[in-house]
């Protein structure tokens, strides 16, 4: 009896456990979209649980965000108003990067994690927000500019570029074969051309055929393209840097999977307990009468 009160009480306490924790502390940094109201602001920093008083926060313009996505991105992707909102906070090192986003409905985390790989961030907390639904594609500006202060450290322009234009191609891609799909198809094309150092533009148009075949996906000429003109960029990139970071996420992901695959069977564990304790109660309560 005692055994099935104390699994209760536990589970119990599970249920309470907060998904999300964003507690104040050494490094983290916010970057506020420099438009957004008091009121706004005073909202997003509510969604990143950060108390204003100890977070280092820097301001983020549209015109800043504008010199990484110009020519990239539609006028429709860019706006005249910078809204998007980072909280960014350095991990320890292997940890990889977490990516957690609230109103963004175009851009998903998945997609944020491959472009911050590009852009050399590594070993991160990552939280995008708004006070409204917004497609998400400038926040990646604020991200690294976060980054930046956070870890006094000064990423490659050129990779901030090659991620802003991931971001904008995975993005695109995703309207027609599906947010998922894209971000596996992009991330997967640019573990190869990372580890076998693909620079040739004929190999990496078979390349890209290649895999998309493998994941079922047919893509236009145009499409098929677009990616070859961003890899190519990316193949310019510092590869052996690019390389270590991509192995990590492949990791990462290894161990959420072990542990959702561990909450999985303590879950089960958890509610055989409960059956087990009903059915107990409801033979007393039967013995009564």
């Amino acid at each position: 009896m005692k055994k099935f009160i104390s699994v209760l009480i536990m589970s119990c306490f599970l249920l309470t456990i907060s998904p999300i924790s964003a507690l104040a502390g050494y490094g983290e940094v916010v970057s506020l979209g420099n438009d957004l109201t008091t009121s706004q602001q005073n909202q997003v920093l509510q969604l990143f649980g950060v108390d204003a008083d100890k977070a280092k926060i820097i301001k983020v313009t549209n015109q800043e965000m504008r010199q990484y996505l110009e020519g990239v991105a539609t006028e429709k992707q860019l706006g005249t108003k910078a809204i998007s909102s980072a909280y960014i906070k350095p991990a320890d090192k292997g940890e990889g990067i977490s990516v957690t986003t609230y109103n963004i409905y175009w851009v998903t985390e998945e997609m944020y994690k491959n472009a911050l790989v590009t852009a050399g961030i590594e070993d991160a907390e990552v939280i995008v927000a708004a006070p409204f639904q917004v497609s998400g594609a400038s926040a990646l500006t604020g991200i690294m500019k976060a980054f930046e202060t956070a870890t006094g450290k000064k990423l490659n322009e050129s990779a901030k570029k090659a991620a802003n234009e991931e971001l904008v191609v995975t993005g695109e891609l995703g309207n027609e074969i599906g947010s998922d799909e894209a971000a596996e198809l992009i991330n997967n094309v640019k573990k190869e051309v990372v580890k076998q150092k693909i620079k040739d533009p004929e190999d990496i148009l078979e390349l890209i055929k290649r895999i998309a075949q493998e994941q079922g996906i047919e893509l236009t000429d145009q499409q098929v393209q677009r990616i070859a003109e961003l890899m190519q960029k990316i193949s310019q990139l510092d590869l052996k840097k690019l390389s270590k970071q991509l192995d990590q996420i492949n990791l990462n992901l290894d161990d959420i999977k072990k542990a959702v695959d561990e909450n999985q069977a303590t879950t089960n564990k958890i509610l055989s307990a409960l059956n087990e304790f009903f059915d107990w109660i409801k033979d007393k309560i039967n013995a009564l009468f």
